[in-house]
């Protein structure tokens, strides 16, 4: 009988444990503590830190806006070079092809090129921006907001468990500030809900309220989107691939 050694057992065994406890989880946020909410007519901008976060996290949402010709406006801030980088892609292609990756999935989704925007800041340096690099940025997203003039921004949550991802947020939300325009934020999880699934979980304050979006025959059009990332997903954990190609997408409102 094959034996696996003691050590990659405990692995296996940890990631079983830890799928069965977030499926659990996940069923239970979207079952009991999320309201759901129709399809609006809003115009909108999605902020996403890399290349695939957009899709994951509001893919559904970007393509039945797209669909009802509803403007929609996508943002990537860095260049994601730091992200998977499978044998095939060589190290100094890494940016462009995760660009030509981002551009396939939101063609997918119904966006022209025109409406994506590719920042390139440097992948994983977000939240360490000096002062100064920090005002550039948001002023640069300030004028990106009043020339869009959005009624919705979808960002990652604020504590997603990723560097890029939460400075993401508070760049955004600063920046939104700083327009001083009224605009409905909402937070896209990609990793929280997944990294920590037993947590006391202190982003589900009582101040903070969840949505289900159901996207009915839009989940296949973000599975496509989805898979337009070759070099991203085929490393992802199987239980987080479950919650990406749910039929529903989760966002949560302050």
């Amino acid at each position: 009988m094959f034996k696996l050694p003691l050590n990659q057992l405990r692995i296996t065994l940890g990631a079983a444990v830890r799928d069965a406890n977030y499926n659990v989880f996940y069923n239970w946020l979207l079952r009991f503590k999320s309201k759901p909410i129709e399809a609006n007519n809003k115009p909108a901008i999605v902020f996403s830190p890399h290349q695939d976060d957009e899709t994951i996290g509001c893919g559904g949402t970007i393509a039945l806006k797209r669909s009802q010709g509803i403007p929609v406006k996508v943002v990537f801030l860095t260049d994601g070079r730091f992200g998977s980088k499978p044998d095939w892609v060589k190290p100094e292609n890494v940016v462009q092809f995760r660009q030509e990756e981002a551009m396939e999935a939101l063609d997918i989704l119904g966006i022209e090129p025109s409406q994506a925007l590719y920042l390139g800041e440097t992948d994983g340096s977000l939240g360490q921006l000096s002062p100064e690099k920090q005002n550039l940025l948001i002023a640069k997203l300030v004028e990106i907001i009043q020339s869009f003039e959005p009624q919705e921004v979808y960002v990652p949550h604020y504590h997603d468990g990723h560097p890029d991802h939460e400075a993401t947020y508070s760049l955004v939300k600063s920046a939104i500030e700083k327009s001083k325009m009224q605009i409905e934020l909402l937070q896209y999880p990609i990793w929280m809900l997944w990294r920590n699934p037993l947590s006391k979980h202190e982003y589900l304050h009582k101040n903070s309220h969840l949505y289900r979006l159901s996207l009915g025959s839009f989940k296949q059009k973000k599975h496509q989107a989805i898979a337009a990332y070759k070099s991203q997903t085929p490393n992802l954990p199987s239980s987080f691939k479950q919650a990406i190609y749910s039929s529903y997408e989760m966002f949560f409102k302050d």
